[in-house]
């Protein structure tokens, strides 16, 4: 979902007059929030597209609401709004962690950026200093209260790890965890990687220690690295990285955060990812989602990239 091929154009964004010009020939995006910000997506073409309507086709009002995303390399611009989704034929509504792997850079670009902004809104309705009520401004990219006062959208940091134990070949190991708050549906566990927020005054790399530490009681080493991903569930910046540990350490589970960690083999983790049934416990394993970067580092690992 770190994709986009739209220019944000954010010097737009506090131009009234080019805004409602732009409006008029805009291409929109509808994320109905009502449905946990799903988008229409067609469903007669091989690879899922987003559906985009003409903003002469919505009602009048949405347009003041409507937030500016930027604009599409032939120079349309688009839009973001709130609304119902209507029933079009060859079409379904869909969330942005159930196809977000399978758009276009295009689209996958539009839906996080839509979906992050929407969230942050819905998130923001009172200034945190002032506490008067705010409205958006500046296209959807700012919000300010009756004073004037002005808030920006936020992202929050947050590290993830794939912890390996530094061996190639079908013996190398990794250590993924299954989430206290992930119960097992239709049979199987998920485990993944480890992950938490970075705290204030903290780096990324101090996070991935102190993380690795408090959820499972190990010492990693050679931390990596390896790349981001915009998360807006609500409004994350995953910060991705590998580490080396020895799996000869005990683990010492958070059970509020951790109901289960163990060690794979890339031969259980290849097999895994094949459909083959992996066992763990009473449940089968299941990995990662594709539109994860979560599953992105478990196959860097997996491919010996590390």
């Amino acid at each position: 979902m770190a994709r986009s091929t739209l220019d944000r154009a954010a010097h737009r964004r506090t131009d009234p007059q080019w805004l409602a010009q732009a409006w008029a020939g805009a291409r929109v995006l509808i994320l109905d929030v009502e449905a946990g910000g799903r988008a229409l997506i067609r469903t007669d073409t091989e690879v899922p597209e987003l559906v985009l309507v003409a903003a002469g086709e919505l009602p009048p009002a949405l347009a003041a609401d409507a937030m500016f995303l930027g604009v599409e390399p032939d120079g349309a611009p688009v839009f973001c709004v709130h609304s119902a989704l209507a029933a079009v034929p060859q079409t379904r509504p869909a969330h942005l962690r159930d196809v977000g792997h399978l758009l276009s850079d295009r689209d996958a670009g539009l839906f996080t950026t839509g979906l992050a902004l929407t969230n942050w809104h819905l998130r923001h309705l009172y200034h945190p200093v002032t506490g008067e009520p705010t409205r958006a401004d500046e296209a959807g990219w700012t919000r300010v209260d009756r004073t004037g006062e002005r808030v920006w959208p936020r992202t929050d940091p947050a590290m993830i790890v794939l912890v390996h134990d530094g061996v190639s070949g079908v013996e190398g190991r990794c250590l993924l965890g299954n989430n206290a708050t992930w119960p097992s549906t239709k049979g199987r566990r998920r485990f993944s990687c480890l992950a938490g927020y970075l705290e204030p005054g903290e780096s990324a790399e101090a996070a991935v220690l102190r993380e690795v530490r408090e959820e499972v009681g190990v010492e990693v080493s050679d931390i990596r690295y390896a790349g981001s991903q915009a998360w807006p569930f609500p409004g994350s910046l995953m910060l991705g990285f590998l580490a080396t540990a020895d799996p000869a350490q005990p683990l010492r589970l958070d059970p509020t955060e951790i109901a289960d960690a163990r060690w794979f083999s890339r031969q259980e983790i290849g097999a895994a990812l094949a459909g083959q049934p992996v066992e763990v416990g009473d449940a089968r394993l299941l990995l990662p989602p594709p539109s994860s970067i979560a599953l992105f580092l478990v196959d860097r690992w997996l491919a010996g990239r590390c």
